[in-house]
């Protein structure tokens, strides 16, 4: 009968020399116990996250007018002593602007559990 757990395979893997320290470098920070054992859970387990920088500029953005405008609004209420239906209004739209990139981007991180 076989051991199907045997590990009597090899894997060469070509890396540089500043691929190879930062891979010793995120073992070393992993505390795991073999640089294998580490090499196999981040093949197995672990992920490659594609990060699209326009994208979370897009949110900064977006998140930086919000806050400008809320602050707008703020320093109205606070000079005039009085709150406007359309200032709420104004305020939930914008909400509404930053809350629904930051929904989706919620979404792509919660896929990376399953």
């Amino acid at each position: 009968m076989k051991d199907e757990n045997k590990r009597d395979l090899y894997l060469k893997v070509r890396v540089s020399q500043a691929e190879m320290d930062a891979i010793k470098k995120k073992f070393a920070n992993s505390g795991m116990n073999t640089l294998s054992g580490f090499v196999r859970a981040m093949i197995f387990e672990g992920y490659i996250v594609h990060i699209d920088e326009n994208s979370l500029k897009e949110i900064h953005r977006i998140a930086n007018n919000v806050a400008n405008n809320i602050n707008q609004i703020a320093y109205r209420a606070n000079v005039t002593q009085k709150v406007y239906k359309e200032d709420i209004e104004d305020i939930k739209s914008l909400a509404n602007l930053l809350i629904q990139p930051l929904l989706f981007l919620q979404s792509k991180c919660l896929q990376l559990k399953h």
